[in-house]
């Protein structure tokens, strides 16, 4: 059924910007009338919705054409058509005993449904849940999954925000999949997107004023202080209820929050922590808000009692941008404030790079400060690639076709043993061959074409050939952004994911490498040798990003190594080009 709240009745619906309304159900007509707050309820009898699937939808004013539920939790036939109505509370729910998955400690690993198997589906990918385990990941998170038009997409064009789409299995399958992951140890992420709205099958206008004037940059601003908002955020924080209580999901991605424009006294993201902390007290489970910013801004995980949002987490791309950097060299677009080595140093020590400096892509100073004497180094999650970083390149190259085995393997010890939440990338544990390619199924010619200029015009600024981009609309741009799991038992893949449950097995033996205290580690970075240093208390981690062999004056036994061993002797630490090590002082 629909997610029906504050004592509405079944089929309810929030429409001030409706004159009439009619339900249309099932095979029959019933009118409807307005009550308390615009909302709309049926005029007489309606079918149970309990008792098996109907489909439903409204006649708005004198349009003889249904439009889907607002809070529709399934669009069968597409996001043009009626909903369906779907009982979360019928599944049988196996997870009784589980308690959750807290950020702290935890490796999260970032996936898309529709490209992680060959067959794209949430009932798919249960069978790959024990390799993730085996790689040490504790929460497995999901790129957005509501519905979207067209048979595949990113998740960031949804329209539906209460519907998991179909072509994934639709809200059974997913019901199924959290229920699975919680059976072997594993927490759930969802990605979640509340910035603004697909281009395709967005009705929410025609009910009310859902949107308020103005844009972002993926489209029309969320209504979330205008005139009727209050219903708008209702609307939002019901969502955000619904995969915690319906689907029992552990966490929240909340996507690009600095795209969301609210001069409310409290904030959306602040009103999000403090709903989902009273929830998570009710449910005696972690629930956990992890936010996408641009922001550099402590101010979203700071506690509310400290004057923060409360959010639990944010995404840091410094660390990202500093490591590709150190990696790979390139400095073009906002690559170019992290040319030098001690980018990484200060990411490591300070959390931000950009903490109130000059970002020369920005064309602005950037950022504020961590207080580091009182945040915990988990409550940034990073990464060496997510599907951002891949996919908006201009080919979805990953890093596996840049660099070698050691240095893929660098990138998995600093990520993985650095003093932050980490982030893996579907494949990325085996140095996956495929890429990950920005793909799009618009059925409208013209938003297809549109979508693939934009595309053309955004590399620009990064320097990128406009040639070697793929056409998104191209079907064979999604295919060739699927895993190819028969990869992952020869050559250089095998190497690198026996590298990542190395990792993994030495974060959980080693409490140095979970230590939430900025104070408790030290970073250096020497330009000339190109060696990076990272103290964790009694651990070293070195790295040598230069092309020639280095000799660090250290001594201690050595607990990790990438392929091309590096080793200890009298002389010290001797890291080959391109190695690290992992040293206990």
């Amino acid at each position: 059924m629909s997610v029906w709240t504050h004592g509405h009745p079944p089929f309810a619906v929030w429409g001030p910007g409706a004159e009439v309304l009619r339900l249309s159900v099932g095979d029959a007509i019933v009118g409807m009338s307005r009550s308390g707050g615009d909302w709309w309820v049926p005029d007489g009898d309606v079918p149970d919705p309990t008792e098996g699937p109907l489909d439903y939808g409204y006649l708005i004013d004198d349009s003889d054409v249904p439009r889907p539920d607002p809070r529709s939790r399934r669009q069968p036939a597409g996001v043009h058509q009626r909903s369906q109505t779907y009982d979360p509370s019928a599944f049988t729910w196996t997870d009784v005993a589980w308690t959750g998955r807290q950020l702290p400690g935890s490796v999260v690993y970032e996936l898309h449904l529709g490209t992680f198997t060959p067959e794209g589906t949430l009932d798919s990918a249960i069978e790959r849940l024990d390799h993730l385990r085996s790689i040490g990941v504790d929460l497995v998170e999901l790129m957005p999954v509501n519905a979207f038009n067209g048979s595949h997409n990113w998740g960031y064009d949804g329209v539906d925000w209460f519907a998991v789409s179909e072509s994934y299995g639709g809200p059974p399958a997913y019901q199924r999949f959290v229920d699975a992951c919680h059976a072997a140890g594993l927490g759930v992420v969802q990605d979640v997107v509340y910035n603004h709205l697909g281009p395709s099958g967005n009705y929410l206008p025609l009910f009310g004023p859902y949107l308020k004037s103005g844009r972002n940059t993926w489209g029309g601003l969320v209504n979330l202080d205008d005139e009727g908002s209050a219903e708008v955020r209702r609307f939002v924080l019901d969502n955000v209820r619904m995969w915690f209580a319906d689907y029992h999901v552990d966490a929240l991605r909340l996507d690009a929050v600095h795209a969301l424009s609210d001069s409310s006294p409290v904030h959306i993201l602040e009103e999000m922590a403090i709903e989902t902390a009273a929830l998570s007290a009710h449910l005696g489970r972690p629930l956990t808000l992890i936010a996408e910013s641009d922001l550099n801004d402590p101010k979203l995980v700071t506690p509310r009692e400290g004057g923060g949002y409360g959010l639990d987490a944010q995404w840091s791309d410094d660390f990202h941008h500093a490591l590709h950097v150190a990696l790979t060299g390139e400095t073009t677009g906002y690559y170019a404030d992290f040319a030098p080595l001690s980018a990484l140093a200060k990411v490591c020590e300070k959390g931000f790079f950009h903490d109130g400096t000059w970002s020369s892509f920005r064309g602005r100073d950037h950022g504020v400060p961590v207080d580091t004497a009182h945040m915990p180094t988990w409550r940034l999650v990073v990464c060496s690639q997510n599907h951002d970083q891949i996919g908006n390149r201009a080919r979805g190259d990953r890093l596996t076709e840049h660099l070698d085995d050691d240095q893929l393997a660098c990138a998995a010890l600093l990520t993985l043993c650095g003093p932050f939440t980490p982030m893996l990338f579907m494949g990325e544990e085996w140095a996956a061959s495929t890429p990950f390619q920005f793909f799009t199924s618009h059925p409208e010619p013209d938003l297809g074409r549109a979508t693939a200029e934009g595309r053309i015009e955004e590399f620009a600024r990064m320097g990128w050939d406009p040639s070697v981009v793929p056409d998104p609309q191209d079907p064979a741009t999604f295919e060739r952004s699927k895993l190819d799991w028969t990869e992952l038992a020869a050559g250089r893949h095998a190497l690198l994911l026996d590298v990542h449950r190395r990792l993994a097995a030495l974060r959980r033996r080693l409490p140095e490498l979970t230590d939430p205290a900025f104070s408790s580690l030290s970073a250096t970075a020497d330009q000339g040798s190109h060696v990076f240093t990272l103290r964790r208390r009694e651990l070293l981690i070195a790295v040598n990003f230069g092309a020639s062999p280095v000799t660090l004056p250290v001594s201690g036994e050595l607990v990790f190594t990438t392929p091309t061993e590096a080793s200890v002797g009298a002389g010290g630490l001797t890291l080959p080009a391109h190695a690290g090590a992992l040293l206990r002082l």
